[in-house]
């Protein structure tokens, strides 16, 4: 091969013969690429020939050693950036994360208002039962220092009201409610990091609560933007004791139990409380998948002047007549996730605490239920709808040996439908009426409507 031509007839005669260049390079190169595109198509014909299903003629064979032979400080020299450039990408594929913060949105407008004859337990005060306009807008930025990490921060300005005011009950909030008074606060500062390939560390300084640190396995009603309307429907109450600061750990045991832990303490940052006295929570929690359609999980809550939930009634709220100031609490709850269909779940819960108050004469003792059932369609209509249905008491005094109890319950019933836009947009209409508010046949019911609609970036 005398010259350049030569060694161009000389890869095209190989290509004809044993197609190993598979239809690729055929674009002609420039003067300048021409040497590099020579040892591009010689590198690539040789690889294919080695695995050539034609058996080589001794003629074809001296061709392949004189290009070898021309070419061959060319070709090592590829050879080796290519294995630099693999070992390169792979390095990158298992440290790729970006260092950079992710910015995300979320702003609620809500149309509510609020229904019935008298306030709770004062028949001569009238609810005001105006038509609202209110929102909630939180803004995150999303940070990772090492790929596998997260700390999130997250900004909050809103004026939703709250129903527990003009009602009289704790029963009536929204899911989403509260003011900041025209600020901007900061409302949720976490962080989180695997620790091994099957555990995570939870780190709350603000906001979020006990319940962050378990998982809900009836997620669809769970969110306070895209689930149900209500705060006693988001989730089982008895996991609303405590807010942070706090710590959770998880542990997935094997691909069908979850295990998580977390402790919460309110006034850590108080000289006189710190982080093991008055207020805490403590919750341990595992979850089983029987199959991909049915769950249950179990919780245990350890609680120390923390039973007042935000969803129940006054009495629940605090059992012994407000004369305690050391309610010590021990909280069962169990709950079924079951996919009827792959767009029907059914789900239900109950909780379940004992109460002492440890400053009391003989510590008496209060005994406080909940239970719900709860219903979803998914996707219709649309894919991303949702339907949901819920049914059920809030917490109630069912026992008590230092004052009353609460011989009828309240019945909470709720509809919402969520209608997914678009990716971004979605619009949520909704009521819920309690029935006996403050577990109180007295009282008349109390009707709470809204319409959701939440924008996400």
């Amino acid at each position: 091969m005398k010259n350049n031509q030569n060694i161009i007839d000389a890869i095209k005669y190989l290509d004809n013969k044993y197609h190993c260049l598979e239809n690729n390079f055929i674009d002609t190169p420039t003067k300048k690429s021409y040497h590099n595109d020579i040892t591009n198509k010689i590198n690539y014909c040789l690889k294919q020939l080695k695995n050539a299903p034609k058996q080589l003629i001794l003629e074809d064979i001296n061709i392949i050693k004189q290009l070898e032979k021309i070419y061959y400080y060319d070709l090592k020299t590829l050879e080796n950036s290519t294995k630099n450039l693999e070992n390169i990408s792979d390095q990158l594929t298992k440290t790729a994360f970006s260092n950079t913060a992710k910015l995300e949105g979320e702003i609620i407008f809500a149309l509510a208002q609020v229904q019935g004859n008298h306030q709770v337990e004062n028949r001569e005060q009238s609810i005001p039962e105006n038509l609202t306009l209110s929102h909630r807008t939180r803004l995150e930025f999303i940070n990772s220092f090492n790929g596998s990490d997260e700390l999130r921060i997250r900004f909050q300005s809103r004026n939703v009201p709250e129903f527990e005011d003009i009602t009289g009950t704790s029963m009536a909030n929204l899911g989403f409610d509260g003011n900041s008074d025209g600020n901007i606060e900061l409302s949720r500062l976490d962080y989180e990091t695997n620790l091994g390939e099957h555990s995570e560390i939870y780190f709350n300084i603000v906001g979020g609560g006990l319940g962050d640190y378990l998982d809900n396995i009836n997620g669809d009603f769970s969110g306070s933007g895209d689930g149900a309307i209500s705060l006693f429907a988001r989730e089982n109450p008895i996991r609303r004791q405590g807010g942070a600061p706090g710590i959770g750990l998880s542990h997935q045991l094997n691909d069908n139990i979850l295990l998580q832990w977390g402790y919460v303490a309110p006034e850590a940052d108080d000289l006189d409380v710190g982080i093991f006295q008055s207020p805490y929570g403590l919750a341990l929690q595992g979850m089983v998948e029987f199959s991909n359609d049915f769950r249950f999980s179990l919780t245990y809550i350890r609680s120390f002047n923390a039973v007042n939930t935000g969803t129940s009634s006054s009495l629940a709220a605090n059992p012994f007549n407000g004369d305690s100031r050391a309610i010590m609490a021990d909280s069962w709850g169990a709950e079924i996730s079951w996919d009827l269909s792959s767009q029907t779940t059914f789900g239900a819960r109950v909780g379940y605490i004992n109460a002492q108050a440890q400053d009391l004469e003989r510590q008496p003792e209060a005994q406080l239920l909940t239970w719900a059932m709860l219903l979803a369609l998914k996707d219709l209509g649309k894919e991303g709808n949702l339907l949901g249905f819920v049914w059920g008491q809030p917490l109630r005094v069912i026992g008590n040996n230092y004052g009353l109890v609460e011989d009828n319950g309240s019945w909470h019933l709720e509809v919402f439908y969520r209608l997914k836009i678009n990716d971004h947009i979605a619009i949520t209409p909704g009521f819920f009426m309690i029935i006996n508010p403050e577990n109180n046949l007295d009282n008349a019911p109390i009707l709470v409507s809204t319409v959701r609609t939440t924008f996400t970036f």
